[in-house]
C-alpha cells in the first residue's frame, strides 16, 4: 500500500445520515436537498437502488462551496439495522423532529444509535409551516429527552425548517458544513481506496453490483476490490448519477459491478492494485478465525411444540439491504405449533431454479420483494403447487405471512370450563339418569352441557345435563350463586359433595 503523503491530505466532504421518527419528514428533506442541490440533472437521474448521493452546496459566505454525501436510509422499523449501519458509516447525523409531534419512539431509537456511534448531530425541527407547529414546545420536549440545544443549556445545533417548501434548508446545510469543518475531516488521496459497502444487488444482464462509500484513498479503474470474501475487478466506476467516471476519492458513493458473490451490507472494503494481491488478502482472511462469522444464538421466547409444523420459505429481493430487513422481521415471528424456516435467500428475480429447489420441501413458500417472477418459474410453481408471492410493501408481506401461518397452524381441541356446580342433594337415580340439586359456584350451567364429575378434585367420570330447573321452572341457563335442580345422564353414580364442571370444546 502507498505510504502516507502529507501533500495529498486534504479536507474531505462529510458523509451525513438523516434519521428520525417515521412521518417526521426525513424523506421530504432528502428529496428537497436532492432536487435543489444536484447540479447535473441530465445524467440519467439517480439510480433507483443507490443508497447514497452527493450534493453541492454554495455557502452564504463568498468563496465557500462544498460537497456533502447523504445516506438515504429507510424509515420503517423493519430497517432499523440499516439505519444503525448508516449512522456507523456517517460523520454527522441530522435528527429530524416534527414541530407538531416532538420526540417519538423512533426519535429515541435514532438518538440512541447516534450516541452509541459518538458522531456529532444537528436537530432539524421540521414542519414549521404546519398550523399546529410549536417550536418552543418542541425545544422543551427535546430537553425533557436529554437533548439540550444551543442557547438552551446545551451545545447541540438546531435549525427550524420546512422540508416541504424549503424554509431553513439552506441554513441547515450551512450548519452542517460548519460542523464538518469543526470535525476537521481529512482524507489522503494517495492511498488505495477503502470504505464501506452500503448496498448490493444484482443488475440484470450485468451481474452483482454494490454501492460503496469511499472513506479514504482513491479508487481507479483497473484496481480490484475485496469486501470480506467478495471480490470484484474495477472495470468501470459509476457515480451516484449513473455516469461512468475514471476515478473517485473519499466520501464519494460509487457503484461497482462484477462481484463474484454479493458483498455483505456493512462490510469494509479495500482496493488492491492487482488481482493477485486481492486474492492473497482473501485467502489470509479465510485462514484467520477471528474473521469468521459468529453463529447466532437461538433467541426464541416461546417454546416450540414437539408437533410443530415447519414451513420452509425462500426469499428473493431486489437488494441485499431489503433481504436483511425481511429476514430480521421474519425472525421475530414466533408460534408454538408452527415455525418458519428460511431455506434459501437471494437477490434478483424468482427463477426456475428457485422453484425447483422449493419442490423438494413440502409446503414451501417463495417470497419476492420488489422483484419479478419469471414466466418459467411461474409455470413450474403452478405445476407443483408451490406458493409464490411477490410484494413491494413490507407491511403487506408480513401480514400475508402471519395469515398463512394461521392457516397452516395445526388445530387442537381444548376443553374450556364454563361453569361449576356443587352437588347438595341427590333426589333419585335410574339406570343412567340421576336427578340432583346443587348450587352454581363458578360461571354458569346450561342445558345439554357436557360435565365432568369431580370428586375430591379428581375426575371420576363424565355426563350430560338433560334437564334444568330453577324454582321448579324449566330454564336453559343458571348463573353463578343460584341453586337449581337437574337431570344428569351418566354411568357414574353422583353423590352429595361432588362437583360438576361444565365445559365446551374449542379449537385453537
Amino acid at each position: 500500500m502507498v505510504k502516507l503523503s502529507p501533500q495529498h491530505i486534504s479536507p474531505r466532504p462529510p458523509v451525513v445520515v438523516v434519521m428520525g421518527h417515521i412521518d417526521h419528514g426525513k424523506s421530504s428533506l432528502l428529496d428537497y436537498i436532492r432536487k435543489t442541490n444536484i447540479v447535473d440533472k441530465e445524467a440519467g437521474g439517480i439510480t433507483q437502488h443507490l443508497s447514497a448521493y452527493e450534493v453541492h452546496h454554495e455557502r452564504k459566505e463568498p468563496g465557500y462551496a462544498k460537497s456533502i454525501t447523504f445516506l438515504d436510509t429507510p424509515g420503517h422499523h423493519s430497517f432499523s439495522k440499516m439505519r444503525a449501519r448508516g449512522a456507523h458509516i456517517a460523520d454527522i447525523a441530522i435528527l429530524v423532529v416534527s414541530a407538531e409531534e416532538g420526540v417519538k419512539e423512533q426519535t429515541k431509537e435514532a438518538l440512541a444509535i447516534i450516541k452509541e456511534t459518538a458522531i456529532p448531530y444537528i436537530i432539524a425541527i421540521n414542519k414549521i409551516d404546519k398550523p399546529n407547529a410549536n417550536i418552543e414546545r418542541t425545544k422543551q420536549n427535546l430537553a425533557e429527552n436529554e437533548i439540550y440545544l444551543e442557547g438552551f443549556g446545551g451545545n447541540v445545533p438546531f435549525v427550524p425548517i420546512s422540508a416541504k417548501v424549503g424554509t431553513g434548508v439552506s441554513d441547515l446545510l450551512d450548519t452542517l458544513l460548519l460542523v464538518a469543518e469543526m470535525e476537521e475531516l481529512k482524507g489522503n488521496s494517495s492511498l488505495l481506496a477503502e470504505g464501506t459497502v452500503v448496498e448490493s444487488h444484482i443488475v440484470p444482464s450485468r451481474g452483482t453490483s454494490a454501492t460503496l462509500i469511499i472513506t479514504d484513498g482513491t479508487l481507479k479503474k483497473g484496481m480490484f476490490i475485496l469486501a470480506e470474501d467478495s471480490l470484484s475487478p474495477v472495470r468501470s466506476i459509476e457515480n451516484f448519477m449513473g455516469k461512468n467516471i475514471d476515478d473517485a476519492s473519499f466520501s464519494s458513493p460509487v457503484q461497482i459491478t462484477g462481484f463474484d458473490i454479493p458483498p455483505r451490507i456493512g462490510a469494509s472494503f479495500h482496493a488492491y492494485s492487482s488481482k493477485k494481491e486481492a486474492e492473497s488478502a482473501r485467502a489470509l482472511m479465510k485462514e484467520n478465525p477471528s474473521k469468521q462469522a459468529t453463529i447466532k444464538k437461538d433467541s426464541r421466547t416461546i417454546a416450540l411444540s414437539n408437533e410443530a409444523v415447519v414451513v420452509p420459505i425462500s426469499i428473493k429481493t431486489d437488494v441485499a439491504g431489503t433481504l436483511e430487513a425481511i429476514e430480521k422481521e421474519l425472525g421475530k415471528i414466533e408460534r408454538e405449533r408452527v415455525v418458519l424456516k428460511i431455506v434459501a435467500t437471494g437477490i434478483g428475480s424468482i427463477n426456475e431454479n428457485d422453484v425447483k429447489l422449493a419442490t423438494g420441501a413440502e409446503g414451501a413458500i417463495i417470497i419476492g420483494f420488489n422483484t419479478k417472477i419469471e414466466r418459467g418459474a411461474q409455470d413450474i410453481a403452478e405445476r407443483f403447487k408451490i406458493t409464490v408471492k411477490s410484494f413491494n410493501v413490507i407491511y403487506e408481506l408480513l401480514e400475508w405471512i402471519e395469515s398463512e401461518l394461521d392457516a397452516r397452524t395445526p388445530k387442537s381441541l381444548t376443553e374450556e370450563t364454563t361453569g361449576a356446580l356443587k352437588v347438595l342433594r341427590v333426589f333419585s337415580a335410574t339406570k343412567h339418569k340421576q336427578v340432583i340439586g346443587g348450587k352454581v359456584t363458578v360461571g354458569s350451567i346450561t342445558i345439554n352441557a357436557q360435565v365432568k364429575i369431580m370428586r375430591r378434585d379428581t375426575e371420576i367420570g363424565r355426563g350430560k345435563i338433560l334437564e334444568l330447573q330453577q324454582q321448579k321452572i324449566a330454564v336453559k341457563k343458571v348463573d353463578e350463586g343460584n341453586e337449581c335442580g337437574m337431570m344428569v345422564e351418566s354411568k357414574i353414580k353422583i353423590v352429595q359433595g361432588d362437583v360438576l364442571e361444565s365445559f365446551v370444546m374449542s379449537e385453537k
